[in-house]
């Protein structure tokens, strides 16, 4: 292992020249080797118009062996927002999450060797999408839908797959006064013989009715159909069949 000085010196200044890099750098990644790396892209608009929806695009393009892929905001009052391991889709994801305030939201690749690659954008916002309650909770139906979930699966051409995933939950943060968190902790994405092909480890800050995009190499077509499972912070079970 590094020494974290050794660790430190290593990433050379951060690209977004944020305040809480070194925080966010002892806190996800330790000892570890990191790198800012183009090749980790983070997509989302420059100024985010609704901070509960804030969409956010993470690719991995040209790394090989990525294990793992953790999204982060420096100045969320939660900070991690999600992480997820790719199995056999390729490693690039599409969601939605919320900001509290204007920030960095960053992605780093774990490869194979153990090193970090960082990539990440800044995000311009008015805030406060941490602290409010769901849409869904204010209107009082969120409880009757718990837990469905609307998927679908289409051919982009050349085998190449799209996954699209939509889940009913209010995705409580604990902040806004009088609800507690209650949120999304794991979904996980599998075909008829057992094979994964997506696992996403979901926090707070995934915006209510979480929406997931992915796609799957053409050289990794799932056998049947696939199976969506997953647990909220309540032990409340998800699961849903993905036709073809």
């Amino acid at each position: 292992m590094l020494a974290c000085g050794a660790a430190f010196a290593a990433t050379g200044p951060d690209p977004l020249q944020s305040a809480r890099w070194g925080d966010m750098q002892r806190m996800f990644f330790k000892d570890a080797r990191v790198e800012f790396d183009p090749r980790v892209k983070v997509v989302s608009p420059k100024v985010a118009e609704d901070p509960m929806n804030v969409p956010v695009a993470v690719s991995v393009e040209g790394l090989a062996g990525v294990q793992e892929v953790l999204v982060f905001a420096d100045f969320n009052p939660i900070l991690k927002v999600l992480s997820f391991q790719p199995g056999r889709a390729k490693p690039a994801l599409g969601f939605r999450m919320k900001l509290q305030q204007s920030s960095p939201v960053r992605a780093a690749a774990r490869t194979a060797d153990g090193v970090w690659h960082v990539g990440g954008t800044w995000v311009e916002t008015t805030g406060g999408g941490c602290t409010v309650p769901s849409a869904g909770r204010a209107a009082g139906q969120w409880d009757k839908l718990l837990g469905q979930v609307q998927g679908r699966v289409w051919d982009r051409g050349e085998g190449d797959l799209r996954v699209r995933l939509k889940v009913i939950h209010p995705m409580d943060t604990g902040l806004a006064a009088g609800i507690p968190a209650f949120y999304i902790e794991r979904l996980t994405l599998a075909d008829g013989e057992g094979t994964v092909f997506m696992t996403i480890d979901t926090f707070e800050p995934v915006s209510e009715n979480p929406t997931f995009s992915f796609d799957i190499d053409p050289g990794a077509r799932p056998r049947g159909d696939l199976s969506l499972s997953g647990v909220d912070n309540n032990g409340n079970r998800i699961s849903a069949r993905i036709g073809q």
